[in-house]
């Protein structure tokens, strides 16, 4: 492209401080070094963790910075080493990456790269450390390696998942976090049977993209779990047979749980970070062959305890990140799950607005309103 090499001015989100409406700004995204990619973003979402960091709740600030992370565009240009993608792909930048060489990337059970896994306090490119976004010389930083609030980015090559062109990047976008993180903590971790009973602790967009997993894998009931009654209705879509609301129940939720089911549920799946819905996903699960998974992230000094028996009864409690999805191996095979209509991305997305009203994704989030909502940058 003629942009190769050079420069490019472009429109891009900035927050300029913790918890203030992000600000539409000209930036200059520089071109991609050594093993990076520059990417025009087309799509772009809004994720809970976006929210979490620009609140700069519990964690070091780092501002001025640009946000986003679920997102789908089309390569612009490539940085030297870079052998696997070329101008033009269409691709979905991702949070978290896979070098190819380390041991995590060797092994068939992790996903948990060496080089590239998840880093929320680096504000600069892994190659230099410096930034690929400026205003007027300064520094704007990164976040978690892909900054797709700015309709161009760089990213490591690591972190960009090349997917086929027919995929239409205004859905398969939010497959690239939330979606991926709840589907394959189901499919890949709990792995439930034909048949087998699963509760779902927490139903927002993870929560009900795990109840998707649960529903394609064949589950003969869901339960859903969940403080809030509202959305017990909009679960309904993704599969969830049953509901349970802690706050109706004087019991504890496990042993609500373990009435309804004959003894616990065949597999659990924690979506919320509370430490209380982890011990209740946990004992919730039959005894003899239970799997429990956590996908919510705690708070720091958060710690839970169990007594030693639920694990001697024979119940599994396991953790989770990203899905255990590889993100350049395995996410072009979620995105061809959705086009082969197995699985059902529309009814994850709620709203939609033009880049300029971006604010707008981020009142929906904090009111609870919706699940997903698109941001279309030409706009």
């Amino acid at each position: 492209m003629s942009t190769t090499g050079q420069i490019i001015r472009c429109k891009a989100a900035v927050a300029w401080e913790a918890g203030k409406p992000l600000v539409m700004e000209e930036v200059e995204v520089a071109p991609p070094q050594k093993h990076e990619v520059r990417i025009k973003i087309l799509f772009t979402s809004l994720c809970h963790t976006d929210v979490y960091f620009w609140e700069a709740k519990g964690q070091t600030p780092l501002f001025p910075r640009i946000f986003g992370h679920e997102a789908g565009g089309i390569v612009e240009s490539i940085g030297e080493g870079v052998t696997d993608l070329a101008p033009g792909d269409h691709v979905l930048p991702i949070f978290t990456g896979e070098c190819g060489d380390c041991r995590h990337c060797h092994s068939e059970e992790s996903n948990m790269c060496d080089l590239l896994r998840i880093n929320t306090e680096r504000g600069g490119m892994i190659h230099d450390g410096e930034s690929r976004f400026s205003i007027d010389g300064k520094p704007i930083y990164h976040f978690v390696g892909t900054s797709t609030f700015s309709e161009y980015t760089v990213v490591h090559s690591g972190q960009v998942a090349k997917i086929n062109p027919e995929a239409p990047l205004d859905k398969v976008c939010i497959v690239s976090c939330g979606l991926s993180t709840g589907l394959g903590a189901t499919l890949n971790v709990a792995k439930p049977k034909k048949g087998q009973s699963v509760a779902i602790f927490g139903l927002g967009a993870v929560g009900l993209a795990a109840a998707e997993g649960a529903r394609i894998a064949g589950a003969g009931r869901i339960i859903g779990v969940d403080l809030n009654p509202k959305r017990f209705e909009e679960a309904k879509k993704f599969g969830v047979t049953e509901f349970v609301n802690p706050k109706d129940h004087e019991k504890p939720v496990q042993q609500v749980i373990a009435e309804m089911t004959d003894g616990g549920v065949d597999r659990s799946v924690e979506c919320t970070g509370s430490v209380q819905a982890m011990i209740q996903a946990f004992e919730c699960v039959h005894d003899g062959w239970g799997v429990a998974v956590l996908v919510g992230v705690p708070s720091k000094d958060d710690a839970f305890k169990s007594h030693p028996m639920n694990f001697l009864n024979e119940r599994t409690l396991k953790g989770t990140f990203f899905g255990n999805y590889k993100p350049k191996t395995d996410i072009p095979g979620v995105v061809e799950k959705y086009m082969n209509k197995e699985l059902d991305i529309e009814k994850f997305i709620t709203h939609t607005v033009p880049f300029s009203e971006i604010n707008k994704a981020f009142d929906y989030m904090l009111k609870g309103e919706g699940i997903r909502c698109i941001i279309t940058m030409g706009a």
